[in-house]
């Protein structure tokens, strides 16, 4: 089946289809991908569609040129536009947009039942950091730098940034990078845990479309609960989490998908996984 382009409203945000892979590029590479009101929407909606879309089984969240995404448009700010989306007028009109934008970009890239992916071509920084964090995996580019950048602009952080961070390296090591807004490297961040693979610069779009699509062609009902069981890890009671894995097992072990891969085990074949 041929790659689908998908009409995003914007050209800020960019959306193809392939092989089950939904691969969303921010693109605005004049301003290193810096976020904009019409981006951040974008993004929204896509992920929302890609959450109910069958079709969709993994998805890549990457940027144009050679940035990943500089988070907050800083020059817009500067010149009284925002960054993000049309400003509200009142204080708490602010915080609901906020919310709301956090939690359909960040949020979905984490909570969706299906793999995400962030491929780092360059820099990742401020919200564009939090956005890689927030995906399940991360693939980086070696000439690639990550750098929470919050502090160097007076701004306390968003977009999940400072929980993902604190999940992946620890409190102490978070705070640093946070307080100090430090360029980390790629090699830094595999040795962190910040990134689970780094490539050459001209690899990255093959090494990020093989780890795809491998995931696109894998359980997708396991990777749906294993995601859950996973998130839920991350700040549930033991017995919680104990509980929620023991309904998740069963319940996949009554699969099409399961019973196929048992087969194909013992007959020591590859698997092909329906979601069934």
């Amino acid at each position: 089946m041929a790659a689908e382009e998908i009409d995003t409203g914007t050209t800020d945000l960019l959306a193809v289809l392939d092989g089950g892979v939904l691969t969303l590029t921010m693109n605005r590479p004049e301003v290193r991908n810096a976020m904009s009101g019409a981006m951040t929407g974008a993004l929204a909606e896509q992920l929302a569609a890609a959450e109910l879309n069958a079709a969709v089984k993994c998805v890549v969240l990457t940027g144009a040129g050679k940035g990943f995404c500089a988070g907050g448009d800083v020059k817009a700010m500067a010149g009284g536009e925002g960054g993000g989306s049309a400003a509200p007028t009142t204080l708490d009109g602010a915080i609901h947009t906020q919310r709301v934008n956090q939690r359909a970009t960040a949020g979905k890239l984490h909570k969706m039942p299906k793999p995400t992916v962030a491929s780092l071509p360059g820099a990742a920084a401020g919200a564009g950091l939090a956005l890689a964090l927030a995906c399940d995996l991360r693939i980086m580019a070696s000439n690639a730098i990550l750098t929470t950048a919050f502090a160097r602009v007076g701004f306390s952080g968003d977009y999940g940034g400072t929980y993902f961070m604190t999940q992946l390296v620890g409190s102490a090591k978070a705070r640093e990078l946070y307080f100090l807004s430090e360029r980390v490297s790629a090699e830094e961040a595999l040795g962190l845990g910040l990134t689970n693979w780094v490539c050459e610069p001209e690899e990255l779009a093959d090494k990020t479309r093989e780890l795809a699509h491998r995931l696109a062609s894998g359980p997708t009902v396991a990777f749906r609960y294993m995601k859950e069981n996973l998130n839920r890890a991350l700040s549930g009671d033991v017995d919680d989490c104990l509980d929620l894995e023991a309904t998740h097992h069963i319940h996949t072990g009554m699969t099409e998908d399961h019973r196929a891969a048992v087969k194909a085990f013992v007959a020591k074949e590859e698997p092909v996984f329906k979601g069934r």
